[in-house]
């Protein structure tokens, strides 16, 4: 079976760094683009980061644009999203998700994570 599992989410505060990781298993994502999507409470699932499947392409939403990087190690099957500068705005669900390509609407991919909580505190 296919399973994404994110990891590495927790209470952090604001101006701290997260890692987050999500490891695949059942079938090999180094073809597949790979995303980070997030949601809070009320909200709609948001995408934050998203990475081709060569690793050099990658894309950021406005509110995360030099604060988090996306990153792969296709030998491992996992991405990455680190997490600097946090602020009690990203506090949220992340998800990972991998399709096979590049894209930033989270209705286009098909394959995600159970997700992990990142609460930022003030």
């Amino acid at each position: 079976q296919v399973q994404l599992v994110e990891s590495g989410g927790g209470l952090m505060q604001a101006g701290g760094s997260l890692r987050l990781s999500c490891a695949a298993s059942g079938r090999t994502f180094t073809n597949y683009a790979r995303a980070w999507f997030r949601q809070a409470p009320g909200k709609e699932r948001e995408f934050v980061a998203a990475i081709n499947w060569s690793g050099d392409s990658t894309y950021y939403a406005d509110s995360v644009k030099g604060r988090f990087t996306i990153s792969r190690d296709n030998a491992k099957n996992t991405v990455y999203l680190q997490m600097n500068s946090l602020k009690p705005e990203d506090t949220a669900v992340y998800y990972c998700a991998a399709r096979t390509a590049i894209a930033t609407k989270h209705a286009l991919y098909n394959y995600w994570g159970q997700g992990t909580q990142v609460t930022v505190s003030s």
